[in-house]
């Protein structure tokens, strides 16, 4: 039974961390290869288990040392039907696959959670086309109807939310509320934007979060963003403006690269740690209700240290 759905701590405003850049880790500091960037294959053998197990110990650690909460995210961004079917795997084997990483988690969070560490499961959704465009678009009842199976997966075990990365358009967005909703499960919705500020799509982030909300009635508990350097979007967030206050969350890349420039790198731009640290501190005056930090492209356990650091004092 899951234990946080019906009464999400991270809704308290109490600091709450998350990972970083679970596939940049893996294949450019750990060494592993992962098809389409699916991390979720790592779930199969022993050394790939263990792997996960090291990769969100270590972000863990930073929580229990700081004293806040920790959202574990699944390593399942790529797990749904589309992304699984070009790496071999059935209906059935991703359905399982789901159910083995949000497993996973529930047994880390057995083992070190704690009354100032809550720990809150998430089966992370990714998009059905690419993360960095937004050339294949569905319409909300066809995003709603394909991202079912990966939602109803999560809802019949102890995930807690359902969190929705890299949305590049606001249809893909709005089907997956209405899934979640369906199915009494909490959703998150996470949009990336380009260089400018923009979603992949042309939309502002403004527009994008107000579609979403008026389709769905008010329908994600909150949004984050995700996939882009604190840079890309600072000048366009503006205090005085109601969608800002749906803002909790921020996962951000290192790099100042665009995603194109990311989509083509041959090797690993980390960025600066410290200098993410600042940029996050300088989003926290320009976000009223952020208290879920995380990294994206390019970040680790480091970045994830300094931003904690520096929004936590």
């Amino acid at each position: 039974m899951a234990k946080y759905r019906q009464n999400l701590p991270q809704l308290s405003g109490s600091l709450f961390l998350t990972d970083g850049g679970i596939e940049t880790t893996l294949i450019f500091l750990k060494g592993f290869e992962l098809p389409h960037f699916a991390a979720f294959i790592l779930l199969e053998t022993e050394k790939g288990i263990d792997a996960l197990k090291e990769y969100y110990q270590s972000y863990i650690q930073i929580a229990l040392d700081q004293g806040v909460g920790f959202i574990l995210e699944s390593p399942t961004w790529r797990a749904n039907k589309d992304w699984g079917k070009k790496i071999g795997y059935s209906d059935e084997a991703l359905a399982e696959v789901n159910q083995k990483a949000i497993q996973l988690l529930t047994d880390i969070r057995k083992r070190f959670e704690n009354e100032k560490t809550k720990m809150v499961i998430s089966c992370c959704i990714g998009p059905r086309g690419d993360g960095y465009n937004a050339d294949f678009r569905m319409s909300a009842e066809e995003a709603e109807k394909y991202h079912t199976a990966q939602i109803k997966t999560a809802s019949r075990i102890e995930a807690d939310i359902v969190s929705a990365f890299t949305m590049t358009y606001t249809e893909e967005a709005i089907g997956i509320v209405q899934a979640a909703k369906k199915m009494e499960m909490p959703a998150v919705i996470s949009f990336t934007v380009e260089t400018d500020g923009k979603l992949p799509s042309g939309d502002t982030l403004e527009d994008a979060i107000e579609k979403v909300d008026n389709a769905t009635d008010n329908g994600p508990v909150y949004y984050m963003i995700n996939c882009a350097n604190p840079a890309h979007f600072m000048n366009i967030l503006c205090k005085d403006r109601p969608w800002i206050q749906r803002i909790r969350g921020i996962r951000a890349n290192a790099s100042l690269k665009s995603h194109k420039e990311l989509d083509n790198a041959a090797v690993l731009d980390d960025g600066n740690p410290i200098e993410l640290g600042w940029q996050y501190k300088i989003l926290s005056d320009m976000l009223p209700n952020l208290n879920i930090l995380g990294g994206c492209c390019g970040t680790d356990s480091r970045h994830i240290k300094e931003i904690c650091l520096r929004f936590n004092h």
